[in-house]
């Protein structure tokens, strides 16, 4: 009678290993909990035919050419694609169709959308939506022709848009209460770089999950090893 060769690896050794091997797969790989602040801030937007898209660069470095139409809108949200746009429809005639082209200027069709009172600082109202047809050199950038039909302006020391003819009267891209975020009404699908620096958390798979293979496919090989040296 041949007797079981001493450290060979039993069923039961080998099903503990797996089990603690599993466990550690479902540890390291389980996705952890979201945080994704939301931002109280002016979010800015370009007409793109007869939708909103969030602007992709800053107002103080955007050019638009005469005859486009942009807009901006205070909202709390979460990232670019949580963001509101400005609400209502419009379009350059609507705004500018009075206004006369001239040599060595140029027409911006401006929407300015101060949010609904529950985006509000506390204690602040919202003054109602408003357009404006700026009429500005050809190299004027978007701040210059919203400041010259919406001041005062408020900048912070990053050059971050806090408030736009002095609404809001304080804070600038502060953090809010992520239950706090805008409803639906005129959500955006675009995406774009946030103008209140907000980031996008809790999306496409946890790093963890790749970290935790690796370290099981590790101590998988390492086992495997031992049990052959075991039974040489």
């Amino acid at each position: 009678m041949t007797g079981r060769r001493r450290g060979a690896s039993s069923p039961r050794r080998r099903s503990g290993v797996l089990a603690l091997l599993g466990g550690l797969l479902f540890v390291l790989g389980s996705p952890g909990p979201a945080h994704a602040a939301a931002y109280r801030y002016w979010s800015f937007w370009e007409r793109d035919g007869s939708a909103w898209a969030y602007a992709t660069q800053g107002p103080s470095t955007a050019r638009p050419v005469d005859g486009e139409v942009q807009g901006f809108r205070f909202a709390v949200s979460r990232d670019s694609a949580d963001a509101l746009q400005p609400r209502g429809a419009t379009d350059f005639a609507s705004v500018c169709g009075d206004t006369a082209a001239r040599s060595g200027e140029k027409r911006v069709a401006l929407v300015i959308d101060f949010g609904t009172a529950a985006d509000a600082p506390e204690g602040e109202t919202p003054p109602k939506a408003r357009t404006a047809c700026a009429r500005v050199p050809d190299d004027a950038t978007t701040a210059e022709a919203l400041a010259s039909v919406a001041k005062p302006l408020r900048y912070d020391t990053n050059a971050l848009l806090c408030a736009i003819g002095g609404y809001p009267g304080k804070g600038c891209g502060e953090a809010v209460d992520s239950d706090a975020a805008s409803g639906t009404d005129g959500r955006s699908d675009a995406t774009g770089s946030s103008a209140g620096g907000a980031s996008e958390e809790g999306q496409g798979p946890s790093v963890g999950l790749f970290v935790g293979a690796g370290v099981v496919a590790v101590l998988g090989a390492a086992a495997v090893w031992r049990a052959r040296r075991r039974r040489g």
